[in-house]
């Protein structure tokens, strides 16, 4: 039996219901396998892993993506660090074996995740977070080849976004959530111009991709690049990011975004979504 999970405006989800026990006082439901609905808007889905302590679903842009975190727990003697919770990213991909790339992600996701979580809080622990790559996009593969061209960063975002909601599920204490975004420059008619969330094809044709995120304060938090790019190119990147990640869209400015090319999903407003029902499910009991 199939059925389809509406919560809220950004979590939207479809579900394969196997089984079904009634009983007197409670009906259980076993749900087999959850698949995100594929659209253009990121969609997400909190803590539906019930042995881990948080756990996240995300789905924008062609990626999805799984999140699982436990922790605080107890670091082992060799590892603990005296004043400080030890980070540790797993990142597995989507078919196959992790390797050098994703070792290179581990290494991205563990400096910027240790910048918002409240490590100090936690001495002689550990933080576990796991990313499992579900589904990546289609057109990843062009004439049987696969796209090599700046292949670490374009999955960076989602995963970002999957860490971050998966460490809202366990409740963990943060200085700030994060917000990130994937531009590349590409020439058309002889001029650059950029494009938000590009697919792999156009990656692969781009002059430079880019890969930044903001905190909720709106500071710069990470900034990835590969390819060639002049000063004027980035300034133009950064602010074409800024407002993608760090300003929430309005009738008014809605022409400026189609100028720059960052029309789509409004980041910070669905971060903010998803907390105000991660909040209103918590205080529910209440």
């Amino acid at each position: 039996m199939r059925g389809t999970v509406a919560l809220g405006p950004y979590l939207t989800g479809a579900i394969i219901i196997s089984k079904t026990t009634l009983d007197s006082k409670l009906a259980r439901v076993y749900v087999e396998t959850f698949i995100m609905t594929v659209t253009t808007e990121p969609e997400a889905l909190l803590s539906h892993l019930y042995k881990a302590d948080g756990s996240a679903t995300y789905s924008h842009a062609g990626y999805t993506v799984i999140g699982a975190v436990n922790g605080p727990i107890e670091a082992q003697k060799r590892d603990e660090l005296p004043e400080e919770a030890i980070v540790d990213v797993i990142v597995r991909p989507a078919a196959g074996v992790g390797g050098t790339r994703e070792r290179h992600l581990e290494s991205l996701l563990q400096s910027t995740l240790r910048q918002v979580i409240l490590v100090n809080s936690f001495p002689r622990t550990l933080i576990q977070i796991i990313l499992q790559i579900t589904v990546t996009p289609e057109n990843e593969y062009i004439n049987g080849k696969l796209v090599q061209a700046n292949v670490n960063l374009p999955v960076l975002p989602a995963l970002l976004q999957t860490a971050i909601l998966s460490l809202l599920s366990a409740s963990l204490p943060m200085a700030a959530t994060l917000t990130s975004t994937s531009l590349a420059i590409i020439q058309e008619d002889g001029r650059p111009h950029i494009v938000t969330n590009p697919t792999a094809r156009q990656v692969e044709q781009s002059k430079s991709f880019h890969v930044l995120a903001f905190t909720s304060q709106n500071e710069l938090i990470l900034a990835e690049s590969e390819g060639a790019f002049t000063l004027k190119e980035w300034d133009d990147i950064y602010g074409a990011a800024y407002r993608k990640c760090c300003t929430t869209a309005s009738i008014g400015d809605t022409d400026t975004l189609m100028d720059e090319g960052t029309t789509g999903a409004d980041l910070k407003r669905f971060t903010r979504s998803i907390i105000e029902q991660k909040t209103a499910s918590d205080l529910h009991w209440k």
